[in-house]
């Protein structure tokens, strides 16, 4: 029969290791780390793209519509450029936030607390 003491031991010994548990969440494996960064690239490259079709219609719209064919279309294009870039860069400072964030607190002691 186990000894009351060691029982003890074991049920505080069960509690360290469940608040350990909770506090270190295992890191993911590169498999999903991969995936997430191509989710990253396709994101940017869609809001790119989306930017620059939605300036290029709005100036064919206007450009048809005033009669100035090539005014409209290369300004809309360009301030449609413009914009994707501004989101790819909204992005990606989303994500070095949350990268920065989920980072263990060690690893940032251990770069000078950079």
């Amino acid at each position: 029969m186990a000894d009351p003491a060691d029982k003890a031991r074991l049920e505080r010994l069960g509690r360290r290791i469940d608040t350990f548990r909770t506090v270190r969440q295992p890191r993911r494996p590169a498999v999903e780390d991969h995936h997430s960064q191509a989710q990253l690239a396709w994101r940017m490259v869609i809001e790119l793209v989306a930017g620059i079709v939605i300036g290029f219609g709005m100036g064919y719209g206007l450009d048809s519509l005033f009669g100035t064919m090539p005014l409209f279309l290369v300004v809309m294009t360009l301030l449609g450029f413009v914009a994707g870039v501004r989101t790819m860069l909204r992005s990606a400072e989303e994500v070095r936030k949350q990268t920065t964030e989920e980072a263990p607190s060690e690893d940032r002691e251990d770069n000078g607390g950079k």
